[in-house]
């Protein structure tokens, strides 16, 4: 397996933060520096596909493909009542 070049990043963080980190590496028996790369590759992550969702929907905004406030307000003051409107679409 190729080894893949690495940089140190540094940061601050509170106190009782740090000692979850201590803990949990204690617990799962690996360093602190492999929790700090599992939980910052997990947020990039994450980051990466709120992004990549959040322009999927500005283009279905610019393509026209949205629901009408109104609609939804409707169908959602319907919930609860004896006469639930059909979701908009």
């Amino acid at each position: 397996m190729a080894q893949v070049e690495t940089k140190v990043l540094t940061a601050h963080v509170p106190l009782p933060l740090a000692d979850k980190i201590d803990q949990m590496a204690a617990r799962l028996d690996r360093s602190r520096g492999w929790i700090m790369k599992q939980a910052l590759s997990a947020w990039v992550g994450q980051e990466d596909e709120r992004s990549r969702m959040t322009q999927e929907a500005l283009a279905d905004v610019d393509a026209g493909h949205v629901i009408d406030h109104q609609a939804v307000q409707a169908w959602a003051d319907s919930l609860g009542t004896g006469k639930v409107l059909p979701a908009p679409r």
